[in-house]
């Protein structure tokens, strides 16, 4: 983060700085090493580019770490070695901030949990996992193939999209410059002709009169209509509203459904196969689902603890489909129920990509046929005039 500084140092007197640091007391420690004395701090607002740009690359992190580890050395030796050749001073800083505790005799999870957002709270479960194992390369290799599936299947859906968006988009600008540009100028020419015209076409060049006697005002009420939509839909609680919406529509809540489940089934899977108790790793992974589910988590792991079964448990709490309760029935006969639920997870996220193939194939044409209708509909009004006068000639 960058931080606006006023200082008084030896020799220089007062001096305005600009540090980039993750936090007020780091600012201050390199100031105080230079002998310097704080008078102020300002923490710069930093726009949503810039937020993105200086977000701690996990995954190049996690990669170049086992890579370091497999080449025999060791965690501390890997640490330095990264903080070395790191070339942003906010990811620098991180990994040195992370040394600092570990020096301090902290365990690395520990390290890794102090410093925020930076690395979630699955990631910290799954180094502190391996600290008890020992195999901390292969639960960072786990996690890493983790992240990749679960990156994977994001962006299916964003591919998947982007055509969709792209036809709103200049299905929208082409309605908009009919009903902004063309259709004015046909409500001048039908008034000065002064027939009498059907009632659609009288709606139609009504609202072209309106935009042409008051352009700035409709403009400007439409950027407002727009921005208004923006701030609302910005909000978590009408976003948590629409997400309600969608759990309760009968084809894309039981997709959703699944989705999270798939997530919920990998995250949990990874964290027994690290070795994590079952009961302990469902209570980390929780926190994935949501408002929907996560009462069925608890539910479960209330049910768990009164000694029934994985599957029996999963069952009562609402977070099984009938393919997941038979493969965890499967996996409490075999033991080993984390590649079971990897298989779950994967299971799933095919049935998922075959939806969403699906459901774009049948969406994309029939939003070209209704943008196309809608537009057909605007120049059919707009020309029904001249066809009852053609039809009145002849």
């Amino acid at each position: 983060m960058r931080y606006r500084v006023k200082a008084l140092r030896p020799g220089a007197g007062v001096t305005a700085l600009t540090l980039e640091a993750l936090d007020e007391a780091e600012v201050t420690a390199r100031l105080q090493r230079e002998g310097a004395q704080v008078l102020s701090i300002v923490a710069e607002r930093a726009g949503w580019l810039a937020a993105r740009r200086i977000r701690f690359p996990l995954l190049l992190f996690t990669q170049e770490l086992i890579a370091l580890l497999d080449a025999g050395l060791t965690l501390t030796e890997a640490l330095e070695t990264l903080a070395e050749k790191e070339s942003r001073p906010e990811s620098r800083q991180l990994i040195e901030r992370l040394l600092a505790t570990m020096r301090e005799g902290r365990p690395f999870s520990a390290a890794l949990a102090t410093q925020g957002d930076a690395f979630p709270p699955l990631y910290t479960a799954t180094v502190r996992a391996a600290e008890s194992t020992g195999d901390l390369s292969p639960a960072l290799a786990r996690y890493l193939g983790y992240q990749n599936q679960i990156d994977t299947v994001k962006k299916k859906v964003l591919s998947a999209s982007i055509y969709p968006m792209l036809l709103i988009g200049v299905g929208t600008l082409v309605i908009g410059f009919l009903l902004g540009y063309v259709v004015p100028r046909f409500a001048t020419v039908y008034a000065d002709a002064g027939r009498d015209l059907p009632w659609m076409s009288r709606m139609l060049l009504a609202w072209g009169e309106a935009v042409g006697a008051h352009g700035g005002w409709v403009a400007l009420g439409a950027l407002g209509l727009v921005a208004s939509l923006v701030a609302v839909l910005s909000q978590p609680a009408t976003r948590a509203a629409l997400t309600r919406l969608a759990w309760r529509l009968p084809a894309i809540g039981e997709h959703l459904r699944t989705f999270e489940l798939a997530r919920f089934y990998r995250s949990l899977g990874m964290l027994l196969a690290g070795g994590i108790p079952v009961v302990q790793a469902l209570g980390m992974v929780s926190g994935l689902l949501s408002a929907h589910l996560r009462g069925g988590a608890a539910t479960a792991m209330e049910t768990m603890r009164r000694g029934e079964t994985i599957s029996a448990a999963f069952a009562r709490g609402k977070l099984t489909t009938p393919v997941a309760a038979r493969l965890l029935r499967v996996g409490e006969k075999s033991g080993r129920m984390g590649e079971m639920m990897e298989r779950i997870a994967i299971f799933h996220d095919e049935e998922m990509a075959r939806w969403v193939d699906w459901f774009t194939r049948l969406f994309e044409p029939l939003l070209m046929v209704f943008i196309g209708l809608t537009i057909g509909l605007i120049v059919v009004l707009l020309y029904m005039p001249i066809f009852d006068l053609a039809g009145s000639i002849q």
